[in-house]
């Protein structure tokens, strides 16, 4: 096949940024490695800025999300048994909206489908030839057969373990961190309007959700964690003690565990962004500790600048803005990293007691002072997306 930009990865960056081609009268091929079915139920974060929710709204992918979804206001950090709001509307003057990102990948898979372009599951890249030339090919399996994929662009949207990465030849700087996320999916109503980022000494807790019937739950645990060691029993009797506070109104919900699973933290980088005519988006160029609830985000804000400079690109010859591309992007990616990195530092529990009084004394400051709280509030519902990158125009 023959197309102008070929994406390989049907997740949020991948479909998203064929979206937003396609608005442009721009051809392009998504390539798929798992089945249609996993890709639509892998469950992953679910919280969305304001500025990707704006987005989504006006490219016209946000009527199911606005029927659906779960807009707030704020959130909670309790710590020392007491329950501490961040009004974060009254600060920043934005809000998250809680939609999980496998609803979304169904609204964006939906789209492409509608548009009759090809969206090839089942299709695994096996590699990349020529990226630095005017004619990359993208090499892939389907039907047991290996075919080619040329095309002028490759968007590399295939996350950290893809065959786009390595083939960027870039460096790629890493922090994995001394604990873990034991993540759990209940059937069971929220236990507060809001999120619960906890404090405890028995460690890290987060209380989210899914929709008004599904509770998303996190713990910290240890990186190498056996799950086995973790029945429900103990699961609800951990998250009932790191969520106590002092409120004799407070009462967490339960119910059936619907999954479980351990996954570790950590913070990559892949700096450049690109080699040649091979851009990378997403997980594939960076991740980050879901503390700070970024990583859907920041590949919103990728394909936003990749779109608009192929857009650029293809309308009047110009590589101004691809020249531009992976400095405008890291940008972003390391201010995200930092402020990702400082709220999984000072919310994970350690075991040296300085570090300890540091936290206590970093949490009081975030919740006494309307400056501090001011900067966290602005940075956690979103840092302005490009808009000089605009999504142009619809030509499609």
């Amino acid at each position: 096949m023959r197309t102008q930009v070929a994406i390989v990865g049907a997740g949020p960056a991948g479909l998203l940024l064929a979206h937003l081609l396609h608005r442009s009268g721009i051809d392009s091929v998504v390539l798929e490695r798992q089945t249609r079915e996993h890709v639509e139920r892998r469950i992953r974060a679910g919280v969305l800025e304001h500025g990707t929710v704006e987005v989504l709204r006006e490219v016209g992918l946000a009527g199911r999300l606005d029927r659906e979804s779960m807009v707030h206001h704020g959130l909670e950090l309790l710590f020392e048994q007491t329950a501490h709001r961040i009004d974060l509307t009254a600060l920043a003057r934005q809000q998250i909206t809680i939609y999980g990102q496998h609803e979304l990948v169904k609204d964006l898979i939906a789209a492409r489908l509608d548009t009759g372009r090809p969206l090839l599951f089942s299709a695994p890249a096996v590699g990349v030839s020529d990226p630095t030339t005017a004619s990359p090919t993208v090499h892939y399996v389907a039907d047991g057969q290996e075919h080619e994929l040329h095309a002028d662009v490759v968007a590399g949207c295939d996350g950290f373990h893809g065959i786009t990465r390595p083939a960027c030849r870039a460096t790629t700087y890493t922090r994995d961190y001394p604990y873990a996320w034991l993540g759990v999916l209940a059937a069971a109503a929220p236990s507060s309007p809001e999120l619960i980022y906890a404090h405890h000494p028995d460690g890290f807790a987060l209380h989210s959700m899914r929709t008004p019937e599904v509770t998303r739950l996190y713990l910290q645990v240890a990186p190498d964690e056996d799950l086995a060691g973790w029945p429900d029993d103990r699961i609800w009797t951990a998250l009932a003690t790191r969520l106590d506070r002092a409120d004799p109104g407070w009462r967490l919900t339960t119910g059936p565990i619907l999954e479980k699973g351990v996954t570790g933290l950590r913070s990559v980088v892949t700096e450049p962004m690109r080699h040649g005519r091979l851009f990378l988006a997403g997980d594939a160029a960076h991740i980050v500790p879901a503390t700070g609830a970024k990583g859907l985000n920041l590949a919103v804000a990728d394909v936003l600048v990749l779109a608009a400079a192929l857009r650029e690109w293809y309308a009047t010859g110009s590589e101004h803005l691809l020249d531009a591309y992976s400095r405008t992007c890291l940008a972003r990616v390391w201010r995200v990293q930092q402020f990702s990195a400082w709220m999984t530092a000072m919310l994970h529990c350690s075991p040296d007691p300085f570090t300890q009084r540091l936290q206590l004394a970093q949490l009081r400051d975030l919740t006494r002072s309307t400056a501090a709280a001011t900067s966290f509030a602005e940075t956690y519902t979103g840092l302005p997306m490009p808009t000089e990158w605009s999504t142009g125009p619809d030509q499609s």
